[in-house]
């Protein structure tokens, strides 16, 4: 009984005591296992403490400091990469400055300045291959690249389909960014000028580019002709950039000056005075008045209405003290290629730029500067590809009444279609006309002989500039396709009279115009019964 009495007294010690070791064992192993805190970071004061706010106040300004050695951490590390890319452009510079030509494009990887000079040889060699200093011969008018021209918003693009515009904005990221780029790389060499860096020059900036033409050959790269605003309203910088499917390399430099560049326009005529009289307007504003460096010389076949014209002639001349202009008067049947040919050479002045136009012809000053800027005696001829308006009849027959010529004049698939089919619309100098022999005087009436001048230039020496303008439109009015006609000039009337009139979009509304009406009574009487 004693041992079972002693046992029960002692049983609630024990169990104290195993008590007490437990918390013992809890505390040492937290004291063991706890993960240390890190020496540098605060603990955050306390909410209602009295120096709540000091504490915040030292971690961010410590937060901050921190922060603060990062970003210089970073700009030592950006000012080193700098330093080392300085380092390499200045070595390949060199290695460009030695470099002989294009001898050897093999690369040769155990000697890398061999391989960077190989390397630049090969692009040198792309750019000679390319039509960059000069034209290529080609056999046929279709072998011919087109160009592409563009503004800082605008594309305008001749490969339109059914689905693409003729002007629009590029909405593919690939072309945006090679544009964007393009013109920043240009604007970069403008302001980075060759020559003496103590001089003080004009910072140029994306706001002083004028326009822009570019094309890809496939087997080369791409050209990239870039003219920016000058120093005086008649100058302008163009630059010349080539990509060889590579980095972009500058090509050329140079200014431009169109002051005393004359345009002579020539315009065959025969009858068509109304249409004359409106020809006058556009070359009174745009021509006179706005450019102001214009010649115009008409040549007139034929008698009948020929006293209307030159009294248009005359009053235009009265109203605007405007002298330069030469009437030419031909008793033959009309020839567009013998007008425009005797138009060249009946021209006794210095070499001028001629510009071929017919009467139904709408252009605006930036046109005339584009004409002057693609053209390059010896070296370049321009054949723009113009904007053929539409029947504004079937265009605006939704319409309560037809808006004025200058808003009709907009560049949209609805309103119109780039005449890529048509030549007749160029810009050259004299002396390369004259020195390619001039138009086929044998050929008669409507068609051909602005095909034949332009596969003569393809096939010289001389770069061709085809790209689409903005600023030259085709005015709408009927076509008639005369019986005399050969037959192929009779195949090339009815095709141009066929994609005179409406979109693909718009003559299928006409085509099926009962259809759609038939579904609008079926529509009418379903919303009657019900």
């Amino acid at each position: 009984m004693m041992l079972r009495r002693g046992f029960i007294i002692f049983l609630p010690r024990l169990a104290g005591l195993l008590v007490v070791a437990c918390c013992s064992v809890s505390i040492v192993y937290m004291l063991a296992c706890t993960p240390k805190g890190d020496s540098q970071q605060l603990a955050l004061p306390r909410a209602h403490s009295p120096t709540a706010k000091e504490g915040y106040e030292a971690i961010l300004q410590e937060r901050e400091e921190q922060h603060r050695n990062y970003i210089v951490s970073l700009k030592k590390q950006i000012a080193q990469l700098k330093a080392e890319l300085q380092g390499r452009s200045e070595k390949l510079k060199n290695v460009q400055d030695k470099s002989p030509g294009p001898l050897d494009t093999r690369l040769d990887h155990g000697s890398p300045e061999k391989a960077q000079a190989n390397l630049l040889a090969f692009l040198r060699a792309q750019i000679d291959r390319a039509e960059v200093h000069s034209g290529v011969k080609l056999s046929t008018e279709y072998a011919a690249v087109p160009f592409e021209s563009f503004t800082l918003q605008k594309v305008y693009q001749l490969e339109t389909g059914l689905t693409r515009h003729p002007e629009e904005k590029p909405v593919r990221k690939d072309k945006r960014d090679e544009l964007v780029e393009v013109i920043e790389l240009a604007v970069g060499s403008l302001n980075d000028p060759e020559g003496d860096g103590n001089a003080k020059h004009r910072v140029y900036a994306a706001s002083d580019f004028v326009e822009g033409i570019y094309r890809t050959e496939k087997d080369k790269g791409t050209l990239y002709e870039l003219t920016f605003k000058g120093d005086t309203k008649h100058q302008f910088k163009r630059i010349v950039l080539f990509r060889p499917f590579g980095p972009v390399m500058k090509v050329k430099n140079e200014n431009v000056d169109m002051a005393d560049t004359l345009i002579n326009v020539i315009v065959p005529l025969a009858k068509r005075a109304s249409k004359f009289r409106q020809f006058m307007q556009n070359f009174r504003e745009m021509g006179i008045q706005q450019d102001g460096r214009i010649h115009l010389t008409v040549v007139y076949f034929g008698k009948e209405q020929m006293s209307e014209v030159k009294s248009i002639l005359e009053n235009t001349s009265k109203s605007t003290n405007f002298k330069n202009f030469t009437f030419v008067q031909l008793n033959e049947e009309f020839s567009r290629g013998k007008g425009l040919d005797i138009g060249a050479r009946v021209w006794k002045g210095n070499n001028v730029v001629l510009f071929f136009c017919d009467v139904d012809i709408y252009f605006t000053a930036e046109f005339l500067n584009s004409c002057r800027l693609n053209t390059q005696p010896g070296k370049k001829v321009f054949y723009p590809v113009l904007f053929s308006q539409y029947n504004p009849n079937i265009i605006y027959s939704h319409h309560d009444s037809i808006p004025p010529l200058e808003q009709q004049l907009v560049i949209k698939k609805e309103t119109g279609f780039w005449r890529d089919f048509g030549f007749g619309m160029t810009c050259q100098y004299r002396s390369d006309f004259i020195n390619i022999g001039g138009f086929d005087l044998d050929i008669k009436g409507w068609g051909g002989e602005d095909v034949h001048l332009y596969r003569k230039y393809l096939h010289s020496n001389l770069l061709v500039v085809r790209t689409p303008v903005r600023g030259l439109f085709h005015l709408w009015h009927e076509k008639r396709c005369p019986a005399q006609l050969s037959p192929e000039q009779y195949r090339m009337c009815l095709q141009s009279k066929a994609m005179n009139e409406a979109s693909h979009g718009q003559l299928g509304m006409l085509l099926f115009r009962q259809d759609f009406e038939a579904h609008l009574r079926r529509h009418k009487l379903g919303s009657k019964k019900t």
